[in-house]
């Protein structure tokens, strides 16, 4: 059974935006909210339980459908927005946000947030709870039995993910801040959910591919307030963060344009479309997508390549995804490794779809243009050893993997391909916990700043599934083998880990949605290979 410790697991519920927690004076309730600290969003403070003879009854155990105190009482979620207390010859006190006391004496079931009036019955509320759990649990795809303690709790953390954002349901990276579907998030999102709800994984896609722009452009958040889709749509904090970090090394500082500029993430959505289509095929959804996905690929050549020469650039950090990697305190925009790859993967993805659709005529020039564009970023940024970084417009001395992430491509020369691998397993990416965001023996190597050392889980995956495809099985199962042992001992589901320790990085947010969804996928992987 699924226990929660109300700190990193706090006490929520699918759909739900409140979040019970535990402090030293009793229980903290907050509402989630997009870009906005908990502490912004208290509901209520010091909850506590007092018997019938004045004596505190502390917490005895949390589990995903209630909080349960001594003397038999309990605290559970009637449903999203409501939140009850139920038991007998007790007492509840708390304060409200505004500093107000208040006390409940229970004898029954009691509305402790949520509309008023409302009439529940403890044992009904507790039945739709356990089952809205076990409907949720019993979809959890099969994983090997050392792994299915941190799978269950990654599954939980999916569900209690779930929320309603711009009307349709979506993971949320988080509800501690992260209240908002973002991009790429949304991608590995939908890879674990593929393996039990194909069509809950589609709307994680559809969420942005119904935001496109005129231009093919996809956003990179959709938000209770719309969406972030250019620099003008970012909050006051991103400005502030950015103008202390990027471009720190060289003073190059942030862009003045004289034009917002187009925010984003990194082009996996066909991919992503496609591997949902082969646990689940759907042509008819294929063939709604497929407009949207060849704008979004043409939108990297025609709007996000600044000097036309054919490779396309990350216009603003965020657009990489690695929002404070050291790359960019050389400047604020450049041509990562990764995208082109990307990019190659993509048109091998479309090539898939339009054969799916009877569209010979169009994969074959997909497949062209793969070709091509694999040839050119070959020509222009592979300098014998390695692929090159550029950052405004100079290469950047920063050892990433994101240089080894050509072989996501899985069709580099075999030369080429052998050089990345045999890079991987040295020394600056390789150890007990690869692979750190930054070469362990580079200088700006940080374990517990993010994106500047530790670990992160769609960094791994990626590389494992180019592993594979580049010819390279047994590094594969090496590295996924090691990532989920990471994760397995390390403590909980993280946005990263230090790679020295395995434990939680700096200030790595906890109940983190792609590396849950990430961690389901490569265990069901784990549980099909030979």
């Amino acid at each position: 059974m699924l226990t929660l410790d109300l700190v990193e697991r706090p006490f929520t519920d699918r759909g739900s935006r409140l979040l019970v927690m535990a402090r030293s004076d009793g229980l903290w309730i907050a509402r989630a909210a997009y870009e906005t600290e908990l502490a912004e969003t208290t509901v209520l403070t010091g909850l506590r339980i007092h018997g019938s003879s004045g004596e505190e009854l502390p917490v005895t155990a949390a589990s995903p459908t209630e909080v349960t105190f001594a003397g038999g009482v309990s605290l559970m979620f009637a449903d999203p927005d409501t939140l009850v207390l139920a038991g007998s010859d007790a007492r509840a006190t708390w304060t409200t946000a505004v500093g107000e006391s208040c006390a409940l004496d229970l004898d029954g079931c009691h509305v402790l947030i949520g509309p008023a009036g409302g009439s529940w019955l403890e044992a009904e509320v507790r039945s739709a709870a356990e089952e809205r759990w076990r409907l949720w649990a019993d979809r959890l795809p099969p994983v090997r039995a050392d792994l299915r303690e941190r799978a269950l709790m990654a599954w939980w953390t999916l569900h209690v993910n779930l929320l309603s954002i711009d009307g349709s349901e979506g993971v949320v990276p988080s509800k501690y801040g992260y209240v908002g579907l973002w991009n790429w998030d949304s991608v590995f999102h939908a890879l674990a959910l593929r393996h039990a709800d194909p069509d809950l994984a589609r709307a994680q896609l559809d969420a942005f591919l119904n935001h496109q722009l005129p231009d093919g452009q996809l956003p990179d958040v959709v938000h209770d307030r719309g969406v972030l889709a250019e620099t003008s749509d970012l909050p006051r904090s991103d400005h502030e963060r950015l103008a202390q970090h990027v471009g720190s090394a060289r003073g190059a500082g942030l862009p003045t344009a004289p034009l917002p500029v187009p925010v984003t993430k990194p082009p996996l959505m066909a991919w992503a479309v496609w591997k949902i289509h082969q646990v689940s095929p759907d042509r008819a959804y294929l063939a709604r997508v497929y407009p949207k996905l060849v704008a979004a690929q043409r939108w990297w050549f025609t709007g996000s390549d600044p000097d036309g020469d054919g490779l396309p650039e990350y216009l603003h950090p965020y657009s990489s995804g690695l929002d404070d990697s050291p790359v960019w305190d050389f400047g604020s925009s450049g041509a990562l490794p990764c995208l082109a790859s990307y990019l190659v993967v993509q048109y091998h993805c479309l090539a898939e779809i339009a054969l799916a659709l009877d569209f010979a005529d169009q994969a074959a020039v997909w497949r062209a243009e793969a070709t091509d564009l694999l040839a050119r970023f070959i020509r222009l940024r592979w300098s014998g050893t390695r692929f090159t970084t550029v950052v405004g417009g100079r290469p950047v001395p920063v050892r990433t993997p994101m240089e080894l992430m050509p072989l996501f491509t899985g069709r580099l020369p075999a030369e080429i391909a052998q050089r990345l691998h045999a890079d991987l397993l040295s020394p600056e990416f390789w150890a007990d916990r690869p692979v750190p965001t930054v070469a362990f023996t580079d200088p700006a190597f940080e374990p517990e700043a993010m994106w500047r050392g530790p670990v992160w889980l769609n960094v791994n995956y990626l590389l494992i599934e180019g592993l594979s495809r580049s010819g390279f099985p047994e590094a594969a199962a090496d590295l996924r083998e090691r990532t989920l042992s990471m994760v397995r001992d390390g403590g909980g589901l993280y946005e990263y880990w230090n790679p020295l320790t395995g434990r939680r990085a700096g200030r790595a947010t906890p109940g983190f949605g792609w590396s849950s969804a990430l961690f389901v996928d490569l265990a069901c992987s784990a549980e099909a290979a030979p």
